[in-house]
């Protein structure tokens, strides 16, 4: 955890106690290929750690790969089969799309990502039909380390920013936006610690 980004979220007095509150965090990113956390993130939607982990080892058994299949070897898995591992019938087509454009080299890998903007790696992923923003700013915070996101429409953000700073309502995804913009350039830490502010006594 970088202290610079540190010391000026903590020139917010709120901020700087929920960091105190919380503590340290590892924001070590998971470097996988964007394919491969495309493809995480949609498995997980709206379901619980558990529930997707069960669903993602079923995916991943379905090619004896002993890693993550490639794109061509997904799209040679019929949607039936998909489904069998647990999947729903959208996200089956989500995953079936999302390797048809990364087999077509429309997903770019990690080092195309490394030389592209935050705001173009967000276009050009949102055009994929089952990727939104919200997913592509996840990629962009744990899987690409990208220190300056913050995911305003994000509900656990949202709540956070709620609880840390004692509001009566839920702040509007705009509101935060205007809020957020003092912890620039480092709100990938902000909203991480927002996240464990659910959490935090």
């Amino acid at each position: 955890m970088s202290k610079r980004a540190l010391d000026h979220l903590k020139t917010d007095p709120v901020m700087a106690g929920l960091i105190e509150r919380v503590g340290p965090m590892n924001l070590r990113p998971r470097r996988l290929q964007p394919f491969e956390s495309l493809v995480h993130a949609v498995i997980h939607q709206q379901l619980n750690g558990k529930a997707a982990g069960t669903i993602l080892a079923r995916f991943l058994a379905l090619f004896n790969s002993g890693g993550f299949p490639a794109p061509e070897a997904v799209l040679k898995q019929s949607p039936e089969r998909l489904r069998d591992a647990g999947l729903s019938r959208p996200k089956t087509s989500y995953i079936l799309g999302i390797a048809r454009q990364a087999a077509d080299g429309h997903i770019p890998g990690l080092n195309d990502c490394d030389r592209m903007t935050d705001a173009e790696i967000i276009d050009q992923l949102t055009e994929v039909k089952g990727v939104g923003r919200w997913t592509v700013e996840m990629l962009l915070i744990f899987n690409l380390g990208r220190p300056d996101v913050l995911p305003v429409d994000d509900l656990g953000v949202r709540k956070g920013f709620q609880r840390a700073y004692a509001k009566r309502k839920l702040p509007e995804p705009e509101q935060l936006a205007r809020y957020g913009a003092q912890w620039a350039p480092y709100r990938s830490t902000a909203a991480r610690y927002l996240w464990r502010a659910n959490d935090a006594p």
